[in-house]
């Protein structure tokens, strides 16, 4: 079942469910007005979801055309977005580009942050941002959607938790990350609203590409039309789903409709740092680990961040070359005061 939601002049814009082939859709807001109240009665509402879902398939329910420009975030906004950092690799990278040995515990205890949940942009909506010199970067992520998890869940108990699974562009700031790290407390200002695929889907439709904790398909990322990453979800995380949700709920029950994401998928090459893709690579799913391996291997940077103009895609297809989430497509634009 693949679920979105639609603009509609209210902040949290109505549900709808979508084919698999993401061209047509039909009204389910009779069912549950929008996504967060579907979560918050899942047990009851899926089955008349599902049930819309095959009718629409067989199209024996009105539809009407999916226009994935006219779609908002599935969750337009959320009671929690925790973003862990599963891809040991990328951080590793981080680490080593300025000298800093990697702590033994990085590689059993999952990082994670909880990031702003009140305002996530429509996956087509630009990143407006009022200087450049920020260090505007995408960062390509896979990310669920859980229903109720109880404090102290299991792995098990997280892994029955999973409704949804969704793509997301966790924007940063790389150059305000440092300062506010240096502080001791967290990410705030170097986080700014992120953005999710057109589409949701439950895990089923992922068939044996979802093992039950991790999506075993490359993340197609493009910049600029050309393309910079294709690493493989499955490979290299070192934490999955079911791990991070359960770390996630440690000391804390989860709500339905808690979003957690992989942090930026990122894969070895040969047991080191990666290569582009144009050299036999799986390329890199955000510009900072580019600039990593830059300053590995020359000591400086050399690729900038984003700028205004910019744009970026993201997207995953099934092994049949179909989109299953539909795409984020960002373009960086100048953010005028008041405007």
């Amino acid at each position: 079942m693949k679920l979105a939601t639609l603009r509609n002049g209210r902040r949290d814009g109505r549900l709808v469910v979508v084919t698999r082939d993401l061209t047509r859709c039909t009204d389910a807001s009779f069912l549950a007005p929008t996504l967060q109240d579907a979560l918050d009665d899942w047990q009851r509402v899926s089955p008349h979801l599902l049930a819309l879902a095959e009718s629409l398939e067989h199209a024996a329910v009105p539809s009407e055309r999916f226009h994935e420009h006219e779609a908002l975030s599935p969750l337009p906004r959320a009671y929690q977005w925790a973003d862990g950092s599963a891809y040991v690799n990328h951080v590793e990278l981080v680490r080593k580009a300025r000298g800093a040995e990697m702590p033994e515990s990085f590689w059993t205890d999952p990082l994670m942050y909880q990031g702003g949940s009140d305002s996530f942009l429509a996956p087509r909506d630009p990143i407006l941002m009022a200087d450049e010199a920020f260090g505007i970067d995408m960062e390509g992520e896979v990310a669920i959607i859980v229903d109720d998890v109880a404090m102290g869940a299991t792995v098990e108990q997280a892994r029955d938790a999973i409704r949804l699974v969704m793509l997301v562009n966790d924007v940063s700031l790389r150059g305000l990350i440092p300062a506010e790290l240096a502080k001791g407390f967290g990410f705030f200002q170097s986080k700014p609203s992120s953005a999710f695929s057109p589409v949701a889907v439950t895990p089923d439709e992922l068939g044996n590409a979802w093992d039950g904790s991790r999506l075993h398909l490359p993340l197609i990322i493009d910049l600029n039309g050309a393309p910079l990453g294709r690493a493989n979800a499955g490979i290299d995380m070192t934490f999955d789903f079911t791990t991070l949700i359960a770390h996630a709920a440690k000391t804390r029950p989860l709500s339905a409709g808690s979003i957690i994401g992989s942090g930026t998928v990122s894969n070895k090459l040969d047991d080191g740092p990666g290569k582009p893709v144009g050299q036999g690579g799986a390329g890199y799913s955000c510009i900072a680990e580019i600039r990593m391996i830059e300053t590995i291997a020359t000591g400086k940077p050399m690729t900038p961040f984003m700028r205004f103009g910019d744009t970026v895609r993201i997207e995953m297809k099934d092994r049949g070359g179909h989109s299953i989430f539909g795409a984020i497509e960002q373009t960086v634009k100048k953010y005028e005061t008041g405007a």
